[in-house]
């Protein structure tokens, strides 16, 4: 679905700098991509790193899985060829947020290996940091909070992360966090200390 269709454009130079921006920002655009399955707490998480970045006076802005598909990726379903399609328009937007200087945060499951490695690949070094939110598929599936699992395990959602379909787990992540075991807190407190920690927000 991502062949090339534009013909005779080019590459328009800003004036404006990334770093430009960032000064005025005082502080370093990037990615934090929460991956997990449904019901890990991703969502809740990147709105809990969000309240405390905006606490201290950062600018971020996060994209969630479910506000994405209502409008940029309304067209897409959940075959393997749309989660794809779906990541590669997310990692792209991503790069956008990051390159204004935003600390953009993205709460999709994202099951793919190889598609998290093509979001990363369009970020610069140093400003793709992929964060596992890591909890059991039984925790999930006690949470539930839309009732999807109990829907897939009745046959009723094809092609469900998880049940009916892989996810593939990180292979080095830059966080792992387990959202079974620490609390909301905890987990947001060690997102926020590895952007002080890389120098992109002040300590």
């Amino acid at each position: 679905m991502a062949d090339r269709k534009s013909t005779n454009i080019t590459w328009y130079e800003a004036t404006i700098t990334r770093e430009d921006r960032e000064q005025l920002l005082d502080q370093k655009g990037c990615v934090l991509w929460f991956t997990g399955l449904s019901a890990s707490g991703k969502s809740t998480l990147a709105h809990e790193v969000e309240n405390a970045l905006h606490g201290r006076g950062r600018l971020t802005y996060v994209l969630d899985g479910d506000n994405v598909r209502h409008g940029l990726n309304n067209n897409l379903g959940f075959s393997p060829e749309d989660r794809e399609e779906n990541i590669r328009r997310i990692g792209e937007v991503s790069k956008l947020f990051a390159d204004s200087g935003v600390i953009v945060i993205t709460a999709f499951i994202s099951p793919y290996r190889g598609d998290r490695d093509k979001a990363r690949e369009l970020v610069e070094d140093g400003r793709f940091f992929e964060v596992f939110v890591d909890c059991p598929l039984e925790v999930c599936e006690e949470r539930d909070p839309k009732g999807l699992y109990k829907k897939a395990r009745a046959g009723e959602i094809p092609e469900f992360t998880g049940i009916s379909a892989p996810y593939e787990e990180p292979d080095s992540p830059e966080l792992t966090v387990n959202t079974a075991e620490l609390t909301l807190e905890q987990c947001g407190e060690r997102v926020v200390k590895i952007l002080e920690d890389r120098g992109l927000i002040p300590g």
